[in-house]
């Protein structure tokens, strides 16, 4: 049976940070915990969003770490009963979102955090009781503002999902603005990440039209904008676009995922320092024509939609437009190219296979079949 779900409030349009102080007076917030990151700090965000909460008192954890650990969660979790704060304020990329995601439920509920893993069985014993959190996302990328989950690196080492409807934030402001001054390099791995969003979900297996329209549309606004957003990051109309196409990916991506990013959380287990979304960027071409033998991707013509959105003359040519599209933008030319290993591969397999996106591929994939993803990806 499908489940389809929307739940999350939007505030989208340019200034639409000034909204904060509101949101946080609808959801009982008196005392927040910014979760945020030394970056968004040093940039002048922090500043800029905590101007609104004006003489609000607020606490600041500013050391989410790149890729989101059990331990940062630990800290700002400490942090967030020790200081009395009664609700979160997430601001940054999805590491920040999902930190805070992370500190909503073990400052709520306690214990290890590994307990709440999906994974592990741990979804049902995350409850209402998980602390408020509003999303102010500054990249566009994961759509971890309007989603339910987050991926933190737990301290076995360890790249596990969490997942609740009640993790949704409370409210997504989406403004645009914040992320003009995000770096090239940075816009490119985060937009690509937004773009895999939207076509890996909208190949995976379950049944959600709403789901297929609204990822088929982000696909078409990331392919438009990305490059203009990365060469001109002042480009307000391409930096509205990505951030919607961020969104769209992650509303939709409720339908579920699959191999690119079971490949993808695990090599990103093995290796914390490399970025998530340029890897999804390597995986894609790879994984897609993997599942073009799928026969729901057969009978549903998903390929050739997906090449219509982005404007191509067909399904043949997507894999070669992702990678020209990675040259263009100066990421990797693959897994080689970040410093990849294959003898990492055996580990970064066994995590695919025990990932939660692994059962929501249209194919599902074998150890071989993962094997020969990831060299063709080198």
């Amino acid at each position: 049976m499908a489940f389809i779900k929307y739940i999350t409030d939007i505030e989208f349009d340019f200034g639409a940070v000034a909204t904060l102080p509101a949101s946080c007076a609808a959801h009982g917030i008196s005392k927040p915990l910014v979760v945020t990151d030394a970056g968004i700090k040093a940039a002048g965000l922090l500043d800029k969003v905590l101007a609104h909460l004006g003489t609000l008192p607020v606490v600041v954890f500013d050391q989410t770490p790149s890729n989101p650990t059990e331990a940062a969660v630990r800290a700002a979790s400490d942090l967030y009963i020790s200081q009395g704060c009664d609700g979160i304020v997430a601001l940054g990329g999805g590491s920040s979102i999902d930190c805070a995601k992370g500190v909503a439920i073990l400052a709520t509920h306690g214990g290890v955090l590994t307990t709440y893993a999906t994974i592990e069985g741990g979804s049902p014993k995350i409850t209402n009781q998980v602390a408020p959190i509003i999303a102010i996302p500054t990249t566009a990328g994961t759509g971890s503002e309007v989603a339910r989950g987050a991926i933190v690196i737990v301290n076995d080492g360890r790249k596990l999902g969490f997942h609740s409807w009640y993790l949704v934030p409370k409210v997504a402001i989406c403004d645009p603005e914040l992320t003009v001054g995000l770096p090239p390099m940075l816009t490119a791995a985060t937009g690509m990440d937004a773009v895999a969003h939207c076509m890996e979900t909208f190949m995976a297996a379950p049944f959600n039209p709403p789901a297929d329209g609204i990822a088929l549309d982000g696909l078409t606004r990331a392919w438009a904008h990305i490059e203009e957003a990365t060469n001109n990051g002042t480009n307000l109309e391409a930096r509205r676009h990505m951030m919607s196409a961020s969104m769209q990916g992650a509303m939709a991506f409720q339908k579920g995922l699959g191999c690119v990013h079971s490949l993808s959380h695990s090599l990103g287990g093995v290796s914390p320092r490399l970025h998530h979304g340029t890897l999804n960027a390597m995986f894609l071409p790879a994984v897609i024509a993997f599942n073009a033998s799928s026969e729901s991707v057969q009978r549903e013509q998903r390929l050739q939609r997906m090449a219509q959105a982005m404007g191509l003359a067909g399904a043949h040519q997507l894999g070669d437009a992702i990678k020209d599209m990675n040259q263009r933008l100066g990421l990797p030319s693959g897994l080689g190219a970040m410093g990849v290993q294959t003898g990492q591969f055996n580990a970064v397999i066994a995590g695919a296979l025990a990932d939660h996106c692994h059962a929501t591929n249209p194919r599902i994939a074998s150890t071989d079949d993962y094997q020969a993803m990831l060299h063709d990806s080198m």
